[in-house]
């Protein structure tokens, strides 16, 4: 939205206000620079229509609050009797993104009539996912998130509600999962096995507060070419993860049913890369499909995560090999009280592996994984 790169005097007036696109009542819209079908007030509903045309959802990243343009210059709140300046606070911005004012919550019907107009306006775009960033990050907003929750009922429009940025506090797990549908349990995950090994206590300390539309969310995937233009977290490059830890990223998220958002380049990243850890449609089942997903053990540089489906009362079974070199991993089906034989098959190499009894095992290689289904024979 608006410009990326403006400055401003200490007024909070802009050097340049010409470069900032938004509306009479102060709700940014899309540069016509960056997506061209925004001319002539438009907005995203152009791109929404192309984009549904494909059979894929719509999504927009926003930041909280209102921009600080609107507060100079005072802008009305659509369809009410207040302004910008009755809710904007300009002591409290992000650290990192310092282009919005916080919204006072104890201006309830002000600051509630301001979003209803922002995500009445999304709704017209027909937006389907909205990524609301800075909500917890510096302090937990819970204000503005229960304004945002309220503006999407109010605007007759579904739209998934993804809060960011984590760590979330463990303490909020209840408001979260009443007021979104996902929300950043971790800070910016990267391409470092520090922080996979940091996603395994992440995922779960927060096994309690999942439920059917409402997820805890461990992150991005950093797979394939990653990082483009250069970020603050390293040159543009092909994911550092090994092979083995690509397989162990995407078997944690799949059993412990992170939704699954991929930060990669489509248009860069080698296919291969992208059939073997992306589109694996028995990998993707157990994201999408598993219940009762729990870490059962995880105690001397081994991890052991297991879930159920709900149509056959399958059992699914990771392994995960957390040394730095390569293990035995094995499962005691009595752990689980699983007293029958059963057969196991190799979710990622989409194979039988054969009929067990009492235990399963496998070597694995250093911060490797294995993520299979057990049938009762």
């Amino acid at each position: 939205f608006g410009h990326p790169n403006i400055r401003y005097k200490d007024n909070g007036e802009p050097l340049h206000p010409e470069y900032i696109t938004m509306d009479e009542y102060g709700r940014l819209l899309p540069s016509v620079e960056r997506f061209p079908s925004a001319v002539d007030g438009r907005g995203f509903k152009p791109l929404a229509d192309y984009v549904h045309s494909k059979g894929l959802k719509f999504g927009i990243h926003i930041m909280r609050g209102i921009h600080r343009y609107a507060a100079f210059k005072d802008t009305p709140i659509k369809d009410s009797e207040f302004t910008a300046a009755d809710i904007a606070e300009p002591w409290d911005t992000c650290n990192w993104c310092n282009h919005m004012y916080g919204v006072d919550p104890t201006k309830e019907e002000a600051a509630q009539a301001y979003y209803n107009s922002l995500f009445e306006l999304y709704a017209d775009w027909e937006v389907d996912y909205i990524k609301a960033d800075d909500m917890m990050f510096q302090d937990y907003h819970r204000g503005e998130i229960d304004m945002m929750y309220k503006a999407i009922r109010n605007s007759g429009r579904p739209m998934v509600l993804s809060l960011s940025c984590g760590e979330a506090p463990l303490g909020r797990a209840d408001h979260l999962a009443k007021k979104s549908n996902l929300w950043r349990i971790s800070a910016d995950f990267w391409d470092e096995w520090d922080h996979l090994r940091h996603s395994f206590d992440l995922l779960n300390s927060w096994t309690s507060s999942r439920s059917e539309n409402h997820w805890p969310d461990a992150d991005m995937l950093p797979v394939g070419r990653i990082s483009l233009n250069g970020r603050p977290h390293g040159p543009e490059r092909m994911s550092n993860f090994t092979e083995p830890e690509h397989y162990a990223l995407m078997t944690l998220f799949s059993i412990a049913r992170s939704p699954l958002m991929w930060g990669g380049d489509p248009l860069t990243t080698p296919v291969e890369t992208v059939d073997r850890f992306l589109r694996n449609k028995e990998v993707i089942y157990v994201n999408q499909h598993s219940a009762d997903n729990r870490q059962i053990i995880n105690h001397r540089g081994t991890a052991i995560w297991i879930a159920t489906d709900p149509e056959t009362d399958d059992r699914f079974l990771a392994l995960f090999n957390l040394k730095d070199e390569k293990s035995q991993v094995e499962f005691n089906f009595e752990l689980e009280y699983l007293r029958d034989a059963y057969l196991v098959r190799d979710l990622w190499a989409q194979r039988d592996l054969g009929i067990f009894e009492k235990s399963f095992s496998a070597e694995l290689p250093a911060h490797g994984a294995g993520l299979y289904r057990l049938s009762s024979k």
